[in-house]
């Protein structure tokens, strides 16, 4: 049996991509919940330049972590979003797809990588859930 992340590893980074054809890290989420969990999100495709653009990525990010849809949760579950700094900005995320692991899209392609430890670990900032994830994910 296939992970849920299994059809999206190696899809390529492309800045604004939202399709299978190319993602940059939010774009991923964006996919990946419109796929797996009927949830739209918004594209922000046109929010920022590109993702050297870290200061306007963590405005569009910290307008948005603590209200609306998205709440700060302790124990991270499948599908909900990891955060990190990249320098003094909280501006890449990943999806939670295992306990210490995520599916993400740092600079080259989507992989599987190790948020405790590593290039990861001393940037992760927080987890959040969206409210209208279900609550067994896994087992749609």
């Amino acid at each position: 049996m296939n992970h849920w992340t299994t059809p999206y590893l190696g899809i390529p980074f492309l800045e604004h991509g939202r399709d299978r054809a190319g993602c940059d890290c939010y774009g991923l989420l964006v996919l990946v919940y419109a796929e797996l969990l009927g949830i739209e999100l918004p594209a922000y495709s046109g929010a920022y330049l590109n993702t050297d653009e870290r200061a306007e990525i963590a405005s569009l990010i910290g307008a948005r972590k603590h209200v609306g849809v998205w709440v700060a949760v302790e124990d991270p579950e499948p599908f909900d979003v990891a955060l990190f700094r990249r320098g003094p900005y909280e501006s890449h995320i990943g999806i939670v797809a295992a306990p210490g692991r995520m599916l993400h899209i740092p600079d080259d392609h989507a992989k599987i990588e190790d948020f405790r430890t590593g290039r990861w670990g001393g940037r992760l900032t927080g987890f959040y859930r969206h409210l209208e994830r279900p609550l067994n994910p896994l087992q749609l």
